[in-house]
């Protein structure tokens, strides 16, 4: 039975209704805003009305759902959204609680601005990201010790592996461990740091479900970590540079390619 109360009248007065995806500006144009965007707002707009702290108890989606006048579906996108930026968090089981401060990704140095939810910062986080790998693998390719090179192959092999089966966790989890592995390879703890800083504002942008089931390329995301990792092991940094660039360059035309899918059909 589920003992999390109702809150139809608990959600501020003020706190403005839901507004449609797609507003037009002072030009005409249709600014397109996705529903959960707008009640991930409205959720973070109760917590502070309410003047919850951390560890207190939110309503269940259902009730959400329900008093925001949107569907059940619509709040749970908002709900990993706002999980992938540490301000709630989902307890199987339990409910949706506020979340405490330390993991709260708005601490970070980017991730003041950046909202996983716009398309041009999602843009120039991968163009950021670009720049970054390309260098790290280049240095990774001079650098790289035995044990290293055997971290970035491991993390490769189960990738594929998560691939072969369809586990996706699994594959996603290898795709983070492949990353950072060479990272480190590169023995540049400013482009380490810079990774990881840029990878995680990324998941946030992929806690909208974008990445939660394999795509039409994801093998192909495999035999490009391949590449990567055999131009770092056979010692070519600039085709280890060119290979990360691809990479990259074919994983945010994924990204487009679905976001223009989700906002146009």
């Amino acid at each position: 039975m589920d003992d999390t109360p109702a809150i139809e009248a608990a959600l501020p007065a003020q706190v403005p209704a839901a507004a449609p995806a797609g507003t037009a500006d002072s030009d005409g144009q249709r600014d397109y805003r996705p529903g959960y965007e707008i009640v991930a707002e409205r959720i973070l707009a109760y917590i502070a009305e309410e003047r919850l702290t951390p560890g207190d108890r939110l309503p269940t989606e259902i009730d959400l759902a329900r008093t925001l006048d949107t569907s059940r579906a619509v709040v749970r996108e908002a709900v990993k959204i706002l999980s992938a930026l540490g301000r709630v968090r989902a307890h199987k089981g339990r409910g949706l609680f506020v979340a405490d401060d330390e993991g709260m990704l708005i601490t970070s140095r980017w991730g003041g601005f950046f909202r996983p939810v716009d398309i041009d910062h999602v843009l120039m986080l991968f163009e950021f990201r670009r720049v970054q790998e390309m260098a790290a693998s280049s240095l990774a390719a001079t650098r790289a010790t035995p044990s290293e090179l055997r971290t970035i192959e491991v993390a490769m092999e189960q990738c594929r592996h998560g691939f072969v089966h369809g586990q996706i966790d699994v594959f996603n989890q290898a795709d983070e461990d492949f990353h950072m592995a060479v990272a480190a390879a590169s023995h540049n703890t400013f482009l380490v740091s810079a990774v990881r800083d840029a990878r995680r504002l990324q998941r946030q942008s992929s806690a909208i479900g974008i990445h939660d089931s394999f795509g039409e390329n994801s093998e192909a995301a495999v035999e490009e970590h391949e590449a990567i990792y055999r131009a770092i092991r056979d010692g070519r940094p600039e085709e280890a540079a060119q290979a990360t660039a691809a990479h990259l360059d074919r994983t945010l035309e994924d990204y487009r390619r679905e976001i223009q899918r989700r906002l146009f059909g």
